[in-house]
């Protein structure tokens, strides 16, 4: 071919035209470096028929392609993933592109990079940022800019601490074969139930097929043994196999189960990954040679050579849709490359989300199960503690009953979990004084007291300012109040019940790398923690055999809010806090503290009985046509100027076309009325399911203008109405 067009990775520009020089040879998928202006990107030549282009120039104006990357060329399944994305995510396709060509350094050459490490030595000059630095460094290496990041320092503390002999450089090898998993290499004994949906699993893989399964299981059943079995028959057809999982911090304890399944260990992809990791994983996933990938949901986009199977585990978490860029959602996303690579996609889950569940009444999907824990392990008995009636003390938060649980657990030599999805030591500080409220100046929302840290810090935007000694509207001192729990306010109770107990605070500040998720897996492994007090990531798949106890502090928190999916959300997120006890032979026990026992979700926790449950939410979402029902999709408008917003959201919301089953709702203030410094307002479309959403809104907004300011973002299947 003597004309390409390619699809630069610039996400202000559709395609763009190259001639293709003499003697270069590129087709759909080629991997180019191409001249833009008085830079040279890298993009991926097209099918034009499928890729129009609004710059299209005679040939005699064409710029020459500067070279193709010795690189396989992304596939036409992922091509057609990132179109299909790119369309019904209304994201410019570059931006989608971006993700399958994740690491710029493996486009390049080169075989090695230096990087850097502490070396134990401490300097003579110890300043509160090298300490820092080094503290938050610990045995991890990387970049300078990675170490600086990963310190919250800037580079020059640590071209500083190199220079003092604190951190050495060492060379790495970016191209070191990974090992092969061994299929047979320790396979577990299953149960009958589990060899049932093991054997439907892997006959899927080996007939190549295109077929979406759920596999609902109860906590503790052995859903990820069941799926290795067909990971195990992918690896003996020579083709690669991913695994989503939801978090970051649970990747690390899951590369350790799969080592022991598999020998040795697969490939991993996620954010914490050095730019060395990173090149060497994508050339490994890009040339076939990682047979099994781990990975968060951006891994869903990679260029895998020859994929035979794809795995979403807790495909119930919200955190699979990113809220960010391109607002996919991984678990759809996983579905549709399955599609186009013509092989099966299987959601794992103990509590399906109410769109799956719909896909498998609707025959869409199909539906495997596992009713039972496996081996001895049985469910764990849930209570309710009402507390109305059993009452905390004044200033506490855990009730009489579970104090007494929690101290009969102890003298077992056994582990307990309290549970409350609050960071933090305390939601909001006050003055007591005059009521001054310390709100962060780039959001709207409060700050949040961190006391283990000694600061204040925005949730949303990571605003932080040390707690200061006087309240700065009425400079009263020794006036600040902490209004209400967060987890590290219930490990002040804890401590102060128990005086004995080894307590660990799990949460997104203290366990923020998968190293530091491991260090917390191995101490509750050696029996060194008696109580975790946890938020939500502790709900995620840790698997501990003498965790017998979990008490659910605030079992309401999320059932306020006006969140379509609140009902569904804290089902989902107390069923799997409650999983977390009784995995092993010893019998587990949950309580969930309540001031409303009668809510249907306490009630179907506490019965068992979710098809009820379920049956109820599905019914109410269909009699609101809404998802899977209809459709949402959220417009939302933000400008560091205020007034722009509104008036750009004011315009969106009079131009809105009349359409046939399609309503408009807005433009509003959004809840976040600030974020980031940015002012928001929101509109919401709501739309009859048969109804293409998407080409309404491409219409809509793309005969408007508005303020180079002005940033307007649409969510398709919204999760956050925030």
């Amino acid at each position: 071919m003597s004309r390409a067009r390619v699809l630069l990775l610039n996400s202000a520009l559709g395609p763009l035209d190259y001639r293709v020089p003499h003697g270069m040879a590129v087709e759909p998928g080629s991997i180019v470096l191409a001249p833009l202006g008085p830079r040279q990107l890298a993009g991926v030549v097209w099918e034009a028929d499928r890729m129009p282009s609004d710059a299209e120039v005679g040939d005699n104006r064409l710029r020459n392609l500067v070279a193709v990357y010795d690189l396989p060329p992304i596939a036409a399944p992922l091509r057609r993933l990132i179109e299909w994305t790119a369309s019904y995510y209304l994201a410019p396709p570059a931006a989608v592109l971006r993700m399958a060509l994740a690491s710029a350094s493996a486009l390049e050459g080169g075989r090695t990079v230096v990087e850097y490490r502490a070396t134990g030595v401490v300097p003579d000059r110890l300043t509160p940022q090298r300490a820092q630095a080094l503290e938050r460094i610990g045995e991890r290496q990387g970049l300078i800019r990675e170490l600086a990041a990963i310190a919250d320092v800037t580079d020059a503390v640590i071209r500083g601490l190199v220079k003092t002999g604190a951190i050495e450089a060492v060379e790495v090898a970016m191209d070191a074969p990974f090992l092969d998993p061994d299929p047979s290499f320790a396979p577990p004994e299953l149960s009958a139930d589990q060899c049932t949906v093991a054997d439907s699993i892997v006959e899927a893989v080996e007939a190549h097929r295109f077929d979406p399964m759920l596999l609902d299981g109860v906590t503790g059943s052995g859903k990820t043994e069941v799926y290795f079995e067909a990971v195990a028959a992918a690896i003996r057809q020579g083709r690669q196999s991913l695994i989503l999982l939801p978090e970051i911090a649970l990747t690390e304890p899951f590369l350790k189960r799969f080592e022991k399944r598999f020998g040795h260990l697969p490939v991993a992809w996620h954010s914490d990954l050095r730019q060395s990791q990173r090149r060497r994983a994508w050339r490994a996933i890009a040339t076939g040679e990682a047979k099994v990938v781990i990975g968060a949901r951006s891994s869903l986009f990679l260029p895998y050579r020859n994929l035979g199977l794809i795995v979403v585990d807790e495909a119930h978490e919200t955190s699979f849709k990113q809220e960010e860029g391109v607002m996919y959602h991984a678990r759809d996303v996983a579905v549709m490359r399955g599609h186009f690579e013509q092989i099966p996609v299987l959601l794992a889950s103990a509590t399906p989300a109410i769109e799956t569940r719909q896909m498998v009444a609707a025959g869409k999907y199909r539906g495997l199960k596992l009713p039972g824990r496996y081996g001895p392990a049985q469910m764990p008995a849930i209570s309710i503690i009402n507390l109305t009636q059993d009452v905390p003390p004044k200033q506490r938060w855990i009730a009489p009953t579970l104090v007494a649980a929690l101290q009969e657990t102890m003298e077992k030599g056994e582990q307990s979990l309290l549970f409350l999805n609050r960071r933090g030591y305390a939601p909001l500080t006050l003055c007591r004084t005059c009521g001054h409220r310390f709100r962060c100046p780039n959001c709207t929302a409060w700050m949040v007291e961190h006391r283990l840290m000694a600061r204040l810090a925005c949730h949303h935007c990571g605003h932080v300012m040390p707690p200061p000694a006087a309240c700065p509207e009425c400079h009263e001192e020794d006036s600040l109040v902490a209004c209400g729990p967060g987890v590290e306010r219930i490990a002040d109770e804890v401590a102060a019940i128990l005086p004995d107990a080894r307590t660990a605070v799990v949460t997104s500040d203290t366990i923020w790398s998968p190293a530091k998720a491991a260090e917390f897996v191995n101490r509750m492994e050696a029996g060194e923690i008696d109580v975790v007090i946890g938020t939500q990531l502790i709900t995620k798949g840790y698997h501990f055999p003498n965790l017998t106890l979990v008490g659910v502090v605030d079992a309401d928190l999320g059932l306020s809010g006006g969140d379509l999916r609140a009902a569904e959300r804290s089902f989902q997120q107390i069923a799997q806090v409650a999983g977390r006890a009784g995995r092993g032979a010893k019998p587990g026990r949950v309580f969930l503290q309540t001031r409303e026992p009668q809510a249907p979700v306490i009630q179907a926790l506490v019965t068992g009985d979710a098809d009820s449950f379920y049956e109820a939410e599905t019914d109410s979402r269909r009699e609101a046509n809404a998802p899977p029902f209809g459709r949402y999709a959220a417009i939302i408008v933000s400008s560091e100027k205020q007034d722009e917003a509104v008036a750009t959201a004011r315009l969106i919301g009079r131009s809105a076309p009349e359409v046939e089953g399609m309503m408009v709702f807005g433009p509003a203030p959004a809840p976040l009325a600030m974020l980031r410094g940015r002012h928001r307002q929101r509109l919401l479309v709501h739309a009859r399911r048969a109804l293409d959403v998407q080409d309404v809104i491409r219409g809509w907004l793309g005969a408007l203008e508005w303020p180079r300011g002005v940033r307007v973002a649409v969510d398709v299947d919204p999760y956050s109405f925030m």
